[in-house]
């Protein structure tokens, strides 16, 4: 049950994500900061990370159970009952408040407008074809919550680096939903694949993770940090582009391969470019 309930939220997603939290931390104290700080910064990470999965999965089981491709997820097929997902949404969230309260008093009054996004995209795409940048507003909050739960405060690099993250995901989450364009235009689900068609979407795609790069460098200026940080960011750069040149709008075959690796590397890319770059 506890393997199917990982498989349900996608732990090893936490790979793009967690990250990007640990890359705000380490701005904000300008190198390491503490173990309780980290601990607690995961733990607070990985409840509203999993809940918000969960959430997920339990608002799209009819329209997963429609979906060839997602018919055997753990909901629609039964592996997974209503009430197991509920309970593992409850476990998430107080894990996830409490964590927000050891660290801080802003991050425990914040943490339920960050949840409440988190819940928000999973009905996005019902109603908006800018659902994919919702999903990237969510993954950017990782790196402003990292440097709230060091140092207390909002500021601008950590809001210029998630936009940054906010153009990233919703680059490869437009990439990712190609595979679904026939059924969104069926169950008219938004998307911008199933407005604009699989091509212009790529161009779109390529268009927001140029925007991207650009941001995170800013966000790096405004920190102030070395040169390595601008020379690891080509490394960035490569994979992206690496990322667009594995697909074609005639052929998908190679999307796991550009959303699951390129991505994972991409984010764990950006947090050695900025551990390197500190003064």
């Amino acid at each position: 049950m506890i393997w199917r309930l990982f498989s349900l939220v996608k732990i090893e997603h936490t790979l793009f994500a967690l990250p990007l939290a640990l890359t705000g931390s380490i701005l904000a104290a300008r190198g390491m900061p503490s173990l309780r700080i980290l601990g607690l910064a995961a733990l607070a990470f990985a409840g509203a990370r999993t809940a918000a999965m969960a959430f997920n999965r339990l608002a799209d089981r009819h329209l997963d159970a429609l979906n060839p491709r997602t018919a055997e997820r753990e909901i629609p097929s039964g592996q997974i009952k209503l009430y197991q997902a509920w309970a593992l949404i409850v476990v998430a969230v107080a894990i996830y408040f409490l964590a927000a309260l050891a660290l801080n008093w802003v991050c425990f009054w914040l943490s339920p407008v960050a949840l409440a996004i988190l819940f928000a995209y999973s009905y996005s795409k019902r109603f908006t074809w800018l659902c994919h940048f919702f999903l990237g507003l969510c993954l950017g909050l990782a790196p402003v919550a990292g440097w709230l739960a060091v140092t207390g405060r909002v500021e601008s690099t950590p809001v210029v680096l998630g936009i940054g993250v906010l153009f990233w995901v919703a680059g490869f989450d437009v990439i990712y939903a190609c595979q679904d364009l026939e059924f969104d235009r069926r169950a008219k689900l938004y998307s911008m694949p199933a407005w604009l068609g699989t091509r212009a979407a790529l161009r779109l795609a390529g268009l927001a993770h140029i925007a991207a790069i650009c941001l995170f460098v800013l966000a790096g200026r405004l920190a102030g940090l070395n040169w390595p940080f601008y020379l690891l960011s080509l490394v960035t750069c490569g994979l992206l582009y690496w990322e667009h040149k594995l697909l074609h709008p005639d052929d998908l075959s190679r999307l796991d391969l550009a959303f699951f690796n390129v991505n994972s590397m991409v984010s764990f890319s950006l947090l050695l470019a900025v551990w390197f770059g500190l003064p």
